[in-house]
C-alpha cells in the first residue's frame, strides 16, 4: 500500500511516518508533501492507495486540493487540530478523521480500515473477473453462470424452466424445482437466453420454450409449464 502524508509541519509528517514504519503492516512507500501544490504533484507522481491530508496548509486547504483533482481515486484520512473541519471530511467521503496530536491506536485503526477496504473492492473485482471468464466458457456449452448472496451456480440451459421478474432481481425457476435469485434485472437475462429458446410472453416472465406443457386459451391464454406453473400471455 503506498501512503502520502499531507501536511505543513515537518514534524506532523515525521512522525505519521514513523508510527506507520512502526506499527502498521502492508504499507510498501511512504511519501510525504507539504502543501497543496507539493501534494497535487505527489499524487500525479506515485497514485497512492491512501493520503493523509491536513485541512490547513500554507498554500491553501486541504480541500483547496481535493476541489484541484479530476477525480479522488485513493483513500483519505483527513488530519487536524480542529474538529470543526469534520463535515467537511464528510463531504469528501472520508474514510476517517484524526484529530492532532495523534495517538498509535487511533492511526492503526484507520489505517486497518482501509487495508479492508482496499481488501474487499480486490476481491469483488477478482470475483467479477472469474465469473465473466467463467460465463463465456459457460455459454460454449450452453450453460450460464448465476452467483446469489453465497454461491456461484453453473446451470444447464436447458434446465432452466422459466425466470421472473422481481424488482431488480430475477428468480431463475429450475426442473428440479430449485429457485435461484439473482441480483438483477430480467432484462438482462432475456438478451443471454433468447439464443437458446427463450421467449418473452409476458413483461414478468421469461420461458424456455423447451419445457413449455400447453397453451391454455381461457382467460386470455396462459401456457403451461411442465413444472405446471401457468404463465399469462399479454403484450409487454
Amino acid at each position: 500500500m503506498r501512503v502520502l502524508v499531507i501536511d505543513n509541519e515537518a514534524n506532523i509528517r515525521a512522525s505519521l511516518v514513523q508510527m506507520m514504519a512502526n506499527f502498521c503492516d502492508g504499507i510498501s512507500e511512504l511519501y510525504q508533501a507539504d502543501g497543496v501544490a507539493t501534494g497535487l504533484m505527489k499524487i500525479a507522481e506515485i497514485n497512492p492507495d491512501l493520503v493523509f491530508l491536513d485541512v490547513e496548509l500554507d498554500d491553501g486547504t486541504g480541500m483547496d486540493l481535493l476541489l484541484k483533482l479530476k477525480q479522488i481515486n485513493f483513500h483519505l484520512i483527513f488530519i487536524t487540530a480542529h474538529n470543526k473541519y469534520a463535515i467537511d471530511a464528510f463531504k469528501f467521503s472520508a474514510t476517517d478523521f484524526l484529530l492532532k496530536p495523534i495517538e498509535p491506536d487511533e492511526l492503526i485503526e484507520a489505517v486497518n480500515k482501509v487495508k479492508q477496504q482496499l481488501k474487499n473492492k480486490y476481491l469483488s473485482e477478482q470475483l467479477q473477473v472469474m465469473q465473466q471468464s467463467l460465463n463465456r466458457m459457460a455459454n460454449k456449452e450452453k450453460k450460464i453462470v448465476l452467483k446469489d448472496s453465497s454461491s456461484i451456480y453453473f446451470v444447464n440451459v436447458n434446465d432452466i424452466v422459466r425466470c421472473e421478474s422481481a424488482g431488480q432481481y430475477t428468480e431463475f425457476y429450475l426442473a428440479d424445482t430449485k429457485r435461484i435469485v439473482i441480483s438483477k434485472s430480467l432484462k438482462e437475462y432475456e438478451e443471454l437466453l433468447t439464443p437458446y429458446g427463450f421467449i418473452r410472453p409476458h413483461h414478468s416472465h421469461l420461458i424456455n420454450v423447451n419445457r413449455i406443457l400447453r397453451f391454455d386459451k381461457i382467460n386470455g391464454g396462459s401456457l403451461v409449464m411442465e413444472t405446471l406453473e401457468e404463465i399469462p400471455v399479454s403484450h409487454r
